[in-house]
């Protein structure tokens, strides 16, 4: 009798372990596939955003206060960020700077924005698309101006963001850091940013872009997120459009099937005949809650997700703009002698596998062979 109840209270044991480590191990997992879906607002003013905030609250879970008049007006972005919470969205705010002179409140609002509305403050988006400034932009408006070579140049690009007063002031705060680019991901992760919304538009490849920043994420153990911006642009803002709501459906969900934490559709005002709400049209409102229902019948943690399997490796502080074969390099260099063969490799790897690939970077801090059960290397030769 006494071996009997000696092995009955081991089973019982046994059970509660088991039982406590299904429940841990779940709302782990559930933890890791936490999910956000929302839009940006770019319009101006705090009335503009609660119209906002009510037209998508119905099909949204945050959203992202993209507006320099708003995030330096304390009284505005106050009423903006306490609207957005009672109607339950959790939010990012959009700073250019993390102002010590010319707006000194930004220091104490950060420092009491988690108190004031707890985890419905999500973070920063700190400054707008530094990597592809660095491609693309004048030399005055690059981190880097001048380089010796690649190295030089990606050591320059990641000191000169981690150094800046804005980034010191966020990471001493312990505020989550946010950014949106089209190039150079790698090296933003490099600079201290939690998460990079990888942009999809522009007419540039999904999968490409998606594998060049989860990619950078998965090596770096980062977040990673996407963010739906303009399919083509010709001068000014007010020329450009979104894609049609069929399309910008489906590069919501390629993201969401990738594993991104976070999705968001752009949005920008409309002149001179404002459309209240921006660019935003019908047929994006109705893709934006097709999506919402998508993500509810097929949440990932039952349905699984594509991650990246196979990796494909640039050469190391390769900073390559890799939107076409001839494209610039740290936005200092011509394309050099091998694009063209990187270029041909990566349409390859894509077509063979699709949303399975990343690309990463050659760099010995980070081991990818652990990460990843095939790897390609930029000079090989792949059939």
């Amino acid at each position: 009798m006494k071996r009997a109840a000696v092995l009955l209270l081991a089973i019982i044991l046994i059970s509660v372990g088991l039982s406590y480590a299904a429940v841990y191990y779940t709302q782990k997992s559930s933890a890791r596939d936490e999910f956000f879906f929302g839009v940006s607002f770019g319009q101006q003013t705090a009335a503009e955003a609660k119209v906002m905030i009510d037209k998508v609250k119905g099909y949204t879970n945050f959203f992202l206060v993209n507006n320099w008049d708003i995030a330096t007006n304390e009284t505005a972005l106050n009423e903006v960020c306490d609207y957005a919470a009672q109607a339950g969205l959790k939010f990012i705010v959009f700073f250019d700077l993390i102002s010590r002179i010319a707006y000194p409140w930004h220091q104490t609002w950060l420092d009491t924005a988690k108190e004031r509305w707890g985890d419905k403050f999500l973070g920063v988006h700190l400054r707008d698309e530094l990597g592809g400034k660095q491609i693309d932009d004048a030399p005055n408006n690059k981190s880097v101006a001048e380089a010796a070579d690649y190295s030089d140049a990606a050591n320059r690009f990641v000191s000169n963001i981690t150094s800046s007063n804005s980034t010191v002031d966020a990471k001493s705060k312990g505020v989550p850091m946010f950014i949106s680019d089209y190039a150079l991901y790698w090296f933003d992760y490099l600079a201290g940013y939690d998460t990079v919304f990888v942009e999809l538009g522009w007419n540039h490849s999904t999968p490409q872009h998606i594998a060049l920043c989860r990619g950078a994420a998965n090596m770096q153990g980062r977040d990673w997120g996407a963010i739906i911006v303009w399919t083509y642009r010709e001068g000014t803002h007010e020329s450009g459009y979104l894609a049609s709501g069929t399309k910008i459906l489906e590069d919501m969900t390629a993201a969401y099937r990738a594993g991104a934490k976070y999705v968001v559709v752009f949005n920008y005002p409309t002149y001179p005949e404002a459309n209240p709400y921006g660019i935003l049209q019908p047929e994006h409102f109705a893709a934006m809650q097709q999506f919402w229902d998508y993500v509810h019948d097929y949440p990932r943690g039952t349905n699984g997700k594509v991650d990246g399997q196979v990796a494909f490796v640039l050469p190391k502080d390769y900073g390559w703009g890799m939107r076409s074969a001839t494209d610039n390099i740290w936005g200092l260099w011509s394309a050099d002698e091998k694009a063209s063969l990187i270029w041909e490799n990566i349409n390859k790897l894509i077509q063979k596998h699709g949303l399975e690939l990343d690309i990463v970077y050659d760099d010995d801090r980070f081991n990818i062979g652990e990460k990843y059960s095939k790897v390609y290397f930029w000079n090989e030769t792949i059939d």
